[in-house]
């Protein structure tokens, strides 16, 4: 009896926290609600804490902290208060004790309260964290991967290991919080394989659970953008939940998926226009600096004047309380909206000349890039801003920095750089990529532009510099053999050099790998290919080869820059009919979920090929869409605003044209003659042009016989203009007009100002289109016309015209060299080249 009394006393003490169990010191950490409760237990009781209190104690002042906004954060004071270095010595003194989900927290927390990797004691944890590596649970696994990051140690041979480990257990994540973690620690270490496996896993369980919060869609993406991998399959799942989630987002979270997005190039039209939406209603509660500064980055490029003037006020009266990386991403956004308010941008100057020494060299370029597009004048400022330039150049070690410090330095008045300097860049060439090479062909380029001595001295500094870049960038191309490397290393290169020096280099590397396109990089190897404007058959064949064997495996949205290269380049494959079958096939079923904009520029290269299916014409053409493209339009850059317009308006002139039995209507006509108008006072012929008119005037028997840059219905223009009756003799025009359509769809004259049905010529009359094709219309590499040429000739046709194409070569050929060479060769073009 008396025993069962005591067993039962005994468990009663355990189930109501008696006193055999009761922890006084554990007892007052809990009731802690603040830091310097926390201190105050640890003061009073150092004697007696054990590894649990110590625990408990730190975990508990970073717990405080984090739940503070970053601006009310006081982890200085923590650092620097003496009990933190009591309980930085007792943990030091305790970790043998410590289990293994202690050490990893405890480590965690240490590193947020900002105790230097360098300290005892972060390495004395990470050291016994490695020896129990493999014993770590996934929680502690991905938390320590956090510490690792944190510490620089991305490529040490311990994130190796945890690499391995996450490579072994994959099949056993069923968190995509961790999984997300772990991907990001890992990032730079994963291999081509491990990448795809890491990508599936992470879609199944975005399939298969219900996520709560949008932190772990935001670090898949973030996943995706430090590796450089645009999968968009998981970034439309990733994107769906953001979406979900954007009413509870603050601004800060919104710039920052924002950013991804842009470096991934994915453009969403939902998450934009909700954005924006959000962004709009944090306006009135971003008061503080940090939260501001992310509401102007965000919202400022997609907001209506009104708002950017508000937020512009806002920034004003901020100014002075903005530290050095706020200056930065305001000056940076300014730039980005072109904003003409003199007294921010002398605010903005003046709080990053204040803080120019804590700069990196990647911000000060940034800084020096933005004030000098904005074109702010401050000569002192920009002197400064050289003088720091030069400086870390001097000093710099990594080629993509040497790159982008002489790139932004050649914007300076002063563009002509020392001995030392150009040594440096020298020094990093054979390190560079062919990026970065471009970049430093621009800076010379300029450099001799601006260097007087250089006409006298030819065997100069910059030409020895230039043959430095040559060798190096013609080493690289044949030291290449992955494709992908060398597509990304491609990706943004341009300009004289690269045309000059290494485009049939790139060309006949390409083609060396022809055997490593897939269906993984074909996309990107047709986008380059429509960029350089380079017509090749061999390699447009394996693209269209590759995409009708796999073009299940290639997203919808892809399909666009994989068709580009066939239709702006106008090149047909053996197999064009089913390369265009499968694409339009494979489309179709998505429609709704492509991007406005996006379907415009698809539908529209679908149309440069003589493609038009019903399905997506209609769908383009429908009121509900055109008001889904208007809002979009709102929120995309200035540029691809206006070039989203212009396809639109392209798209509608091939559809009413080729396309009748759709009946779409024509509904760019006052946005054509708007422009139409702009151009025209600008417009002065080039010097071939003006020298055509004369020689036509004598061919045909006078200038009242040619119109030049005459307006035909839809709204071409076209060069030059006559009319040949049926004997093939020119006919006069009365007088200037401008074709039109009338109302009822007849074409018809407007003659100052006055209207009148234009009689039908007479039989076997026909109007006639000359065209000069300058070097525009053809592939850089050949005489191959491009398709929107070819198109224009084949609407001229339908509007009634013959059409004459005059190609610049053949005019400036050396066959045409005399007045009477070039009379012959209109009038072999007008009169005898007569189409059946």
């Amino acid at each position: 009896m008396f025993q069962f009394r005591f067993v039962q006393s005994c468990l009663r003490r355990l189930l109501h926290g008696g006193t055999v169990t009761r922890d006084p010191v554990l007892q007052q950490l809990r009731m802690c609600v603040a830091e310097e409760q926390v201190f105050d237990v640890v003061g009073k009781n150092t004697a007696k804490l054990t590894v649990d209190h110590v625990g408990r104690a730190v975990g508990m002042l970073w717990q405080f902290q984090k739940e503070k906004p970053q601006m009310l954060r006081t982890v200085e004071l923590i650092n620097s208060h003496p009990q933190f270095l009591t309980l930085r010595v007792l943990a030091e003194n305790k970790i043998t004790h410590m289990d293994n989900l202690m050490l990893v927290d405890i480590l965690y927390s240490f590193l947020r309260l900002n105790v230097e990797p360098h300290d005892s004691l972060v390495q004395q944890l990470v050291s016994e964290a490695w020896l129990r590596i493999d014993r770590l649970p996934m929680t502690s696994l991905s938390k320590f991967a956090i510490c690792l990051s944190d510490q620089h140690l991305q490529h040490s041979t311990l994130m190796g290991h945890i690499t391995s480990i996450i490579d072994q257990m994959l099949p056993s994540i069923h968190d995509v919080r961790i999984l997300s973690t772990l991907m990001i620690s890992v990032s730079s270490l994963v291999s081509v394989r491990l990448r795809d496996a890491l990508i599936d896993r992470a879609g199944h369980l975005l399939d298969t659970i219900d996520v709560s919060n949008y932190n772990s869609p935001r670090r898949l993406v973030q996943f995706l953008r430090n590796i450089k991998h645009s999968h968009r399959p998981l970034l439309e799942k990733c994107n769906k939940i953001l979406l979900y989630h954007i009413p509870r987002m603050d601004a800060e979270n919104i710039c920052i998926i924002m950013g991804l997005y842009q470096s991934l190039q994915f453009n969403n039209c939902d998450f934009m226009l909700a954005a924006r939406q959000r962004l709009t209603e944090l306006v009135d509660s971003s008061t503080d600096p940090f939260s501001f500064t992310k509401l102007f980055v965000g919202l400022g490029p997609m907001a209506s004047q009104e708002t950017k003037e508000r937020l512009e006020n806002t920034a004003l009266l901020l100014a002075d309380e903005l530290n050095a990386q706020q200056a930065l991403a305001i000056a940076e956004t300014l730039e980005e909206i072109q904003s003409r308010n003199l007294s921010l941008l002398n605010k903005i100057a003046s709080v990053i000349k204040r803080n120019l020494h804590v700069y990196k060299p990647v911000e000060v370029a940034r800084i020096t890039q933005a004030l000098f597009l904005l074109q702010y004048q401050n000569p002192e400022l920009f002197a400064k801003l050289r003088n720091t330039l030069v400086t870390f150049l001097r000093s710099s070690i990594f080629p993509y920095e040497v790159s982008m410090l002489t790139r932004v330095l050649s914007l300076l008045p002063s563009p002509r750089l020392d001995e030392t300097l150009i040594s440096r860049m020298e020094a990093v060439a054979p390190q560079c990529t062919l990026s970065d090479l471009n970049s430093f062909s621009f800076v010379i380029a300029k450099w001799v532009r601006n260097d007087s001595s250089f006409a006298h001295n030819t065997p100069s500094k910059y030409v020895h510099l230039l043959q430095v870049l040559n060798r190096c960038g013609c080493e690289r191309l044949h030291m290449a053999d992955r494709l992908d490397l060398l597509l990304e290393e491609l990706k943004y290169i341009s300009g004289e050099w690269f045309e000059e020096m290494l485009v049939s280099e790139v060309m006949a590397t390409l083609q060396r790998m022809m055997d490593q396109i897939n269906w993984t990089n074909v996309v990107e190897l047709a986008y380059f290919l429509t960029k350089i404007n380079q017509h090749c058959p061999p390699l447009l064949d394996q693209i269209a080869s590759v995409a009708i064997k796999d073009i299940e495996k290639i997203h919808p949205s892809a399909t666009y820059a994989m068709l580009l290269p066939f239709s702006v380049l106008n090149y047909d494959p053996a197999q064009a009919d089913e390369l265009y079958d499968v694409c339009i096939q494979h489309i179709i079923p998505h429609i709704s979920s492509f991007d406005p904009h996006l379907l415009v520029f698809l539908a529209y290269s679908l149309a440069l090929a003589d493609y038009f299916p019903e399905e997506l014409v209609r769908t383009i053409f429908s009121i509900d869409f055109l008001g889904k493209l208007d809002a979009q339009l709102e929120t995309l850059p200035d540029a691809l605003n206006m070039r989203t317009r212009l396809r639109l308006m392209e798209l509608n002139r091939a559809v009413c044209l080729e396309c009748p039995e759709f009946q779409v209507p024509w509904f760019h006509e006052r946005y054509c003659q708007y422009f139409t108008k702009k151009g025209l006072q600008k417009r002065s012929g080039s010097p071939a042009q003006q020298q055509i008119h004369k020689l036509l005037s004598d061919v045909l028997g006078g200038y009242n016989c040619v119109r030049v840059e005459g307006t035909t219905p839809y709204s071409y223009t076209i060069d030059f203009e006559c009319i040949l009756d049926a004997h093939m003799q020119p006919l006069p025009f009365s007088e200037p007009a401008t074709l039109q359509i009338s109302n009822r769809g007849k074409v018809h004259w407007a003659t100052n100002s006055m209207e009148r049905i234009k009689e039908d010529l007479p039989p076997g009359a026909q109007r006639v289109a000359i065209d000069f094709l300058d070097s525009k219309c053809f592939c850089k590499n050949s005489h191959h016309i491009k398709g929107e040429t070819l198109m224009r000739k084949r609407h001229l046709e339908i509007l009634g015209y013959r059409v004459v194409q005059i190609p610049h070569f053949e005019w400036n050929s050396m066959e045409l060299s005399t007045q009477d060479a070039w009379k012959e060769y209109l009038k072999r073009k007008l009169f005898k080249e007569v189409s059946p």
